[in-house]
């Protein structure tokens, strides 16, 4: 019976873990293409403010998915942390303290961008600056965004890599999948930290390609796997870890 419930419920965080990988791609993806792409204009920033005047409703659609992907990002820290503290503790809290702190830049991105409109929109405020000089600063803080996100994205590429690295010497999923999401995160951070230290070499298409599709294939493939096919767990490997197999198959 302990066996049992024990099961159920490493079950349970293996499909919110495959469920993680597949939001942490669709939230921001959703968001940036069909929300936030709404506003900015790289040759006018005091056009970009307009844009967010413009659509404030989208704008603060766009705030709130900041907040939820702050979320999405801690829960999936706290799903792979709780799986794998057992092959290396002090890893998995390093991997974890990173993403805590990933999250934590999201939400203050977010609050950034709370902050511009409640300035745009504040008349008494504008008077007191030269006419479409605050707009012309929030306008370049929303058209630099991808730059800005480069730095959680340092961090979200860094922690993951350490995460891929505990499960590929924890043999908990294939080998193969474990190296190709360790590369692929790794990418990440490299492409991160280039946008940082060189953002027009980062901004050449091929590079953009390199840094980025490797992972958005691997959270697709990983969320799928996970879902599916779950990990493997022998007796061996202690009481975190005791008879988990996690496949549609095995729970017809």
């Amino acid at each position: 019976m302990k066996n049992t419930t024990t099961n159920v419920s490493l079950n349970m965080r293996v499909k919110i873990l495959g469920i993680m990988f597949w939001l942490t791609l669709i939230v921001p993806l959703i968001n940036y293409i069909f929300v936030f792409q709404k506003f900015p204009d790289l040759d006018n920033p005091i056009e970009t403010a307009n844009n967010i005047l413009d659509n404030e409703f989208l704008f603060r659609i766009n705030i709130i998915n900041g907040i939820i992907t702050a979320l999405i990002v801690l829960g999936l820290a706290l799903a792979l942390f709780s799986l794998l503290k057992p092959i290396n503790k002090n890893l998995a809290r390093f991997a974890l303290f990173l993403k805590l702190t990933e999250a934590s830049l999201w939400v203050v991105i977010a609050l950034g961008h709370f902050a511009s409109l409640l300035i745009l929109k504040d008349n008494s405020l504008l008077d007191r600056f030269e006419p479409g000089q605050l707009q012309s600063l929030i306008g370049l803080f929303v058209n630099e965004h991808l730059l800005i996100t480069a730095f959680p994205g340092v961090l979200h590429g860094l922690g993951l890599t350490i995460f891929m690295y505990l499960l590929l010497k924890s043999k908990l999923i294939s080998n193969k999948l474990a190296l190709f999401g360790f590369i692929s995160f790794a990418l990440v951070f490299v492409y991160d930290a280039l946008f940082i230290l060189s953002p027009y070499t980062a901004e050449v298409t091929v590079v953009q390609l390199i840094g980025w599709v490797p992972s958005k294939l691997l959270e697709i493939v990983f969320g799928g796997w996970l879902l599916t096919q779950g990990i493997n767990v022998n007796i061996n490997d202690g009481p975190e870890l005791v008879c988990i197999v996690l496949s549609s198959r095995n729970e017809r």
